[in-house]
């Protein structure tokens, strides 16, 4: 059976307060909207249709993709009003299932469950609250079969006592749905074409109602307001930390840990605490990483660890290295192996070789270091000449002296020695001791500037 997925997204969110539309507040760095998409179409539908309104221009610049069509809400008149938008932009379908870009977090497996449920009939995803307060009551008959639903405002006080209430998403066969809809009323205390009325209409015309339950309850919940959004963001991430854990990984603290993107991994590897995973991160076998970190589409290769307080940011490392604490990897840093770096040195578009050391105060910028190179404490790659970038070059087995300033272009040569406190300008050659710098002077009779006064 060909099943439509509509997403209705056109809510003005006030309660955010927020400029931005609320299905474009971030969780996990991808916006509501977007976790919403990706789960539906997990579900290989034969189309998705996204029902806009506020903010709609802006939401349709941010979610780019050209598989997906949109249906303009331009007033708000209920939820069946939206529907009722999305249905010329929907081919002959005999399954359509309705979502909410505000509700991120229900399950590929849930509304599989539900469309098995439903087959050719109405199938809708409930849920029993403690506080059903705010959410339209699932009605039932004698023998326990769903009659209706009725919205709180709506609600007497035998209705008002039911705990089962509606998380708002259904299926609906494809060939009833366009009528039913035309015949949707707006008298109710809303004023508005409430969807859900859609069930009674399904009951009179005897088609089969099947009710199907998350296994979470935070599946069904929406996001109105920030404080929602952040406990949604720590359901999401512990979500994720328990499915790495079951996988093998050692969290320290899965309650303090981000996933904000895609983790592949090995064996035997180790994450402390407060680290942030975004993009698409690789780790080999035995990866140790430390507290604080945050790695940002990164692979790093097998027995490395990283200690606190990094940041890699679209780089390559290689096995056996160690790195930290407080070291930058920016993007095209690209550690070869057995790397050592150390406390506050920034590596960026640069190739560190094989077992070299950078591991104090150092900045390499556009860079080819070989193997076995040591490079001494403040050290910069002057790769900039305030208009173009230039490379270094380091042979194999270099050493360069604290505090030198390597001027690119400019290449080091192999087992070649920099002297402490150099500026290096011209290439050096191999195996040689190189240095830089005038005659130590003591100037008599000089003072210290002074502040001018205004």
């Amino acid at each position: 059976m060909t099943l439509a997925v509509v997403i209705l997204a056109a809510g003005k969110g006030t309660r955010m307060k927020s400029s931005m539309p609320k299905v474009l507040h971030p969780l996990a760095h991808k916006p509501l909207v977007q976790h919403v998409i990706d789960t539906a179409r997990s579900l290989d539908p034969s189309q998705i249709v996204v029902v806009y309104g506020h903010g709609g221009d802006q939401v349709r610049e941010v979610v780019i993709d050209a598989d997906l069509s949109w249906a303009e809400q331009a007033e708000q008149l209920g939820t069946g009003h939206a529907v009722q938008q999305a249905m010329p932009h929907i081919k002959e379908a005999d399954r359509v299932l309705v979502l909410y870009g505000d509700v991120p977090l229900t399950s590929a497996e849930t509304l599989r469950e539900l469309l098995d449920q439903a087959g050719k009939g109405m199938g809708l995803l409930t849920i029993n609250l403690d506080d059903p307060s705010g959410y339209g009551r699932i009605v039932r008959d004698d023998k326990g079969a769903v009659e209706r639903i009725v919205e709180q405002k709506d609600a007497n006080a035998d209705e008002l006592a039911i705990q089962e209430v509606n998380t708002g998403i259904m299926v609906f066969p494809g060939e009833k749905l366009s009528g039913w809809l035309n015949g949707l009323s707006n008298n109710n205390a809303q004023g508005e074409y409430y969807l859900t009325d859609l069930l009674a209409m399904a009951v009179s015309d005897g088609v089969s109602i099947a009710v199907t339950q998350p296994e979470h309850q935070f599946e069904a919940d929406g996001v109105n307001n920030k404080l929602q959004l952040a406990e949604l963001e720590r359901a999401y991430q512990r979500l994720q930390a328990d499915r790495l854990m079951t996988d093998g990984v050692l969290l320290r603290d899965p309650n303090r840990f981000d996933l904000r993107g895609s983790l592949t991994h090995g064996t035997d590897c180790e994450i402390d605490i407060n680290v942030i995973i975004e993009g698409n991160v690789t780790l080999g076998n035995n990866v140790k990483i430390g507290a604080n970190v945050v790695l940002r589409n990164v692979s790093i290769g097998d027995n490395t660890v990283v200690v606190e307080n990094c940041i890699f940011d679209n780089a390559t490392v290689g096995a056996d290295c160690t790195i930290g604490p407080f070291s930058r990897l920016r993007p095209g840093a690209d550690l070869i192996g057995g790397a050592h770096i150390g406390n506050f040195v920034e590596i960026k578009k640069s190739v560190v070789g094989l077992g070299s050391k950078v591991n104090h105060l150092t900045y390499i910028g556009d860079s080819q270091i070989g193997a076995g190179v040591n490079i001494g404490a403040g050290t910069i790659t002057c790769n900039y000449d305030g208009a173009n970038k230039h490379t270094t070059v380091i042979g194999d087995n270099a050493f360069i002296g604290s505090n030198s300033a390597l001027v690119a272009p400019v290449t080091i040569g192999k087992g070649a020695t920099i002297g402490a406190g150099s500026v290096i300008r011209k290439d050096t050659p191999d195996d040689k001791l190189t240095l830089s710098g005038g005659k130590q002077v003591t100037i008599e009779n000089w003072e210290r500037p002074k502040k001018q006064p205004k």
